[in-house]
């Protein structure tokens, strides 16, 4: 009994955790019990099939034993993967029972080959099965027990609580934040259409406008030759007048396009002047850095969560 609870206080075992070890332990011993049998019969077998002989060539007996070697290694190999896949397993037993209180286990592989400790396992597997009734006695196998409720578990579910409380209000935060974002782009939207037509109307009255002067400009030349094409057959000596007319009349035909070229240059800077068009202006900037800023804070809080 000294031997086994000094073993347990090396490993740093509480009854719990020996119980455990010692379920583990005898689920493989069994299984090695098993495979060490199935290992003996196969000797067996080739004992009761081969040596029916007295005497043997040594081709025969090399034959015997490449047969043998080829059993036993299955069998060993078999073993050897079962047992790793059990590993694997319980490991899997271990942490997925670990993550449910928030625990996050980590395994050192290096300490799988300290000879100290595989000695001290087996003078505690020894110990624990040398009495055979004690190893046939049934241990419960409850699974891994929660912390205490007034230590670390309850900082944990606080702590849990808080950033439930804390991602709620994130959340709302955030709801807001998408709730003025989507205003935002409304009312840009808005101004930007309500820009559109102001600028159509404007369009449209320089059009109008320019159509009206260039069809007045083209009457007036169309006239010009007529009256030129009139006064050829009239007199040639006013042939000169009326071509110096036609000079002039292309030139002012030129010089007012000139000065609705001005014009509307004129008229698009003072429009660009008016207080509706500033405001305008003004608004669409707001708006703008209103998206911006909100664009910005929503990565933020993003990024956060």
């Amino acid at each position: 009994q000294d031997t086994v609870d000094m073993t347990r206080a090396e490993f740093g075992f509480n009854e719990h955790h020996q119980n455990e070890a010692i379920n583990y332990m005898r689920f493989a011993r069994s299984k090695r019990i098993i495979r060490l049998k199935t290992i003996d019969s196969c000797f067996e077998d080739l004992k009761d099939s081969r040596l029916v002989e007295e005497t043997f060539t040594v081709d025969e007996v090399r034959d015997m034993l490449d047969g043998l070697q080829l059993v036993v290694r299955g069998e060993v190999e078999t073993e050897l993967i079962n047992t790793a896949h059990t590993n694997v397993l319980l490991l899997r037993q271990l942490f997925s029972q670990a993550e449910k209180f928030y625990l996050r286990l980590q395994t050192d592989i290096s300490e799988l080959e300290n000879r100290e400790l595989l000695e001290q396992v087996a003078e505690f597997e020894n110990t624990e099965f040398k009495n055979p009734n004690k190893t046939n006695q049934e241990i419960s196998k409850p699974k891994l027990a929660p912390l205490n409720e007034g230590g670390v578990s309850e900082l944990l579910n606080k702590e849990i609580s808080r950033l439930q409380e804390e991602n709620n209000k994130l959340k709302g935060r955030l709801r807001t934040l998408e709730t003025q974002a989507m205003g935002a782009l409304d009312e840009k939207t808005r101004a930007e259409r309500a820009l559109k037509d102001l600028q159509k109307v404007k369009g449209e009255q320089q059009m109008a406008t320019r159509s009206q002067e260039i069809t007045s400009l083209e009457d007036t030349v169309a006239a010009l030759q007529e009256d030129y094409q009139k006064s050829l057959s009239v007199n040639a000596a006013s042939q000169r007048d009326l071509q110096d007319n036609l000079v002039s009349a292309k030139h002012d035909l030129l010089r007012v396009q000139e000065q609705l070229s001005l014009a509307e240059k004129e008229l698009d800077r003072k429009f660009q002047q008016t207080s509706a068009y500033r405001n305008m202006k003004e608004i669409l900037t707001k708006k703008n850095e209103q998206i911006k800023d909100i664009r910005k804070r929503l990565s933020k809080y993003e990024s956060d969560e």
